[in-house]
This record gives structure tokens, sequence and C-alpha cells, in this order.
């Protein structure tokens, strides 16, 4: 079984809420990826056969590292796709990769969370990467986790087209959604 990452756009009148596995509508400050995100396991790609439902991006994933931390009640779910930049050496991506597992040592309101490969083979797609994470609550993520040190210190160097040590695209999509139990 695999773990897919779909966004979703909405007409008006469509819910995402009876979907299998977790979804849910973007909370305002997400940045691309549709009006919803579904989370899901299934042996292939899912389909969504809902009138004012249409997949824009759908990936695969393939589990570099994760963790989960037991959480009760509702979570605020984010998730971050983006490519790196081509001809990446393995062991500069590797670096990277560490740097994002990293952080949960460092930030206390990142709970579960899960960095992937996207599995070419199953989904090609233009991004490499699929960073998510799950926190208690909106604060987590927007000031726990957006003014953390750690993230901007060590993390954004990989981000900042100013910087030398940049390898990820200038394009992402960063999305976050209420989910009233575990994602990750």
């Amino acid at each position: 079984m695999t773990r897919w990452v779909l966004q979703l756009k909405l007409a008006p009148e469509a819910s995402v809420r009876d979907l299998p596995g977790a979804a849910g509508q973007h909370e305002p400050g997400s940045y691309g990826g549709g009006d919803a995100t579904w989370d899901i396991v299934a042996d292939v790609l899912p389909t969504v056969d809902r009138p004012g439902i249409e997949v824009v991006d759908a990936v695969a994933l393939a589990p570099v590292a994760s963790q989960h931390v037991s959480l009760e009640g509702p979570r605020v779910k984010r998730t971050l796709l983006l490519g790196l930049k081509p001809g990446i050496p393995d062991d500069v991506r590797t670096s990277f990769e560490h740097s994002l597992t990293g952080m949960p040592l460092h930030i206390g309101a990142i709970r579960s969370w899960s960095l992937s490969r996207v599995d070419q083979a199953l989904s090609p797609s233009r991004w490499t990467h699929v960073w998510e994470q799950e926190y208690e609550s909106i604060d987590g993520l927007r000031v726990d986790y957006s003014r953390s040190s750690y993230h901007w210190a060590g993390v954004d160097r990989w981000f900042d087209t100013e910087m030398p040590d940049a390898i990820v695209e200038n394009t992402f999509t960063h999305v976050f959604y209420v989910a009233e139990r575990p994602v990750l």
C-alpha cells in the first residue's frame, strides 16, 4: 500500500467531508495546491468520482523518515510539496533531508511528522519531496514553526534563492487543514 497526497479543486457546493482517509479544506495562509488536501493509503492512484471535485495534483510517497506522536482530538495537518533543482548530488540531498528531519528536535510544537520523496514511478511529478507535520493548534505552525531559529538558520538556507546553499526550486505548495483524527 502507498500513501498518497492529492490536492483538490472544489466547486462551491462540493465537500471533502466523506472522502475515505483524511481530507480537509485549506485554511487561510495556505499557498498553492487548490482548495483541499486528501491524504489516503491505496494500492493505486485514487480517483474522485464526485461532482465538483477535481484532482489538481497527486503524489505517491516513498517515506524517508517519520515519527508518530500520540495526540488526542483535532489537529492541524501541514503539507509542503517541493522540488529540488536538477543535478543535486546525493550527499547534498541527504544533508537537506537531515536538516528537515532535525526540525522536530528543535521545534516542540511539531507532533507527528513525515518526510518522503515522491515516488516518480507511481506518480511522475515536478515535486521531489513532501514534508508533512501535525500540530496541536494553528499557532504551532504559524508561530513555533515559522518563527523558529532552527527554521531560519538551519533550514531556510536550502530554500532562500539569495543563499549559495539554495537547492529548492522557487515553486512549492504549502497547505494545511484541520484534521479530526491522526493523519500521519
